[in-house]
This record gives C-alpha cells, structure tokens and sequence, in this order.
C-alpha cells in the first residue's frame, strides 16, 4: 500500500535492479505488479495506492482465507502446479485455468473476513 500508486513508476530501475520484472497494472486497474523468477516465480508484489480498500481487502481477504485453511491452500497450489505445466509460457492459459477456483475462493474468503471482524 502506498501514498500515491504513480510514484511506484519512479522506482521501477530500483526493482529491476533487484531481479523484479516491472508489469504495471496487469490486468488490474490501480495496481503496480511486480514478480521476481521468471518461470520459476519466486517472489510477487501487488501494489495498491492506500485508498483503493476494495482491491486491498479483496487480496488480503484471499491471503488470509487460505492461511486459515490449508486443505484450500494445497488445492489451490497443486492447481497452480497444474497449469504452470500445461501453460508454461501461456500467462493467459494459466490465469484462465485457475479463474473459476480463484473466484470461488475469493467470495468465500470475503465472506469469511466479514464473519471474522
């Protein structure tokens, strides 16, 4: 989270000095992504601008459900195994493929974090 989400650009040479590939929003308005691994991913930064409380409680909320629950976490993990196999160089194969489980879980994973507070 941060004060002004445009800033971020100013340190994009930083990132990828770092081994972080720059993506910008991708796919997702209001934020700055950044991965670290190439195909071997090891590391990803969603970045929101302090304001944008949807987007933040939406990722938090989903973190934070499969925390709770590991048999989710494994499902979810074997799946990304999955389609990292079947989509290797395909990034929209493999978001595609992981949509409807991710979805399922999100509305789950709000729900949760409403009953919670």
């Amino acid at each position: 989270m941060v004060k002004d989400i445009s800033e971020l650009d100013t340190y994009s040479e930083q990132f990828e000095n770092l081994g972080y590939e720059v993506m910008g929003e991708f796919g997702i308005e209001g934020r700055k992504y950044f991965r670290k691994g190439g195909d071997n991913r090891t590391h990803q930064i969603h970045a929101f601008q302090y304001d944008n409380i949807q987007e933040i409680e939406r990722h938090l909320s989903f973190r934070d459900y499969l925390r709770q629950n590991p048999e989710i976490s494994k499902e979810y993990g074997e799946l990304k195994s999955k389609l990292a196999e079947k989509y290797p160089t395909d990034i929209d194969g493999y978001g595609d493929g992981k949509n409807d489980f991710v979805k399922k879980i999100e509305k789950k994973a709000l729900e949760w974090h409403w009953s919670v507070r």
